[in-house]
């Protein structure tokens, strides 16, 4: 079984390699962002309460997206393994993740962090916000969205650190290659 975690700044490719390499695995990618945006778009509860928060550029709360990672991965879909996008992004969701796992007599195998320089990244998303015509993709919101990453989401960094668990991989260059990169840092 493999249950990994892709981690790293907006825009760096978590999306696009977390659904490469799900498929090359054989195992379920799970996006808290496109739960989000499909509970938005459908006006859910949780998608009123979500929308505030992701206009913003902030998180959606703990409450709110532990609750929902916990009854995704109770899934029988994700029986063989799964790759969580976007989730821990606090401390505290990592001991929630850990709570969760261990109830199952599981844990992580690995974490992929995917690196990128933030002007890279800036560049990026307003490139996908033109294309895609993304509301919360403005500049003003990237920059926020980057300096909440760096604040907050290093930590979970630093604690799977701890753990020996985390591969880094360099998410600048051709889709290809960044694949290529994440598969041999799982392997070694």
């Amino acid at each position: 079984m493999t249950r990994l975690l892709i981690i790293g700044p907006p825009g760096s490719g978590k999306g696009t390699q977390a659904a490469r390499i799900s498929e090359r695995l054989g195992v379920v990618a799970i996006s808290t962002g496109d739960i989000f945006r499909a509970n938005v778009k459908e006006q859910t509860p949780l998608g009123v309460e979500a929308k505030k928060y992701i206009d913003n550029g902030d998180f959606v709360p703990d409450s709110v997206t532990n609750n929902m990672v916990r009854d995704r991965l109770a899934q029988p879909d994700v029986s063989e393994g799964f790759l969580l996008d976007g989730y821990p992004r606090t401390s505290a969701q990592v001991d929630e993740l850990d709570s969760i796992l261990a109830g199952n007599g599981q844990a992580l195998d690995a974490v992929l962090q995917l690196t990128a320089d933030d002007d890279e990244l800036v560049a990026r998303l307003l490139k996908r916000a033109e294309i895609e015509g993304r509301a919360d993709d403005t500049e003003d919101v990237i920059r926020h969205r980057l300096a909440l990453y760096h604040e907050q989401t290093q930590i979970v960094v630093d604690r799977y650190l701890d753990r020996g668990i985390v591969r880094k991989v360099d998410g600048i260059g051709p889709i290809d290659e960044v694949t290529d990169r994440v598969l041999d840092a799982l392997k070694a």
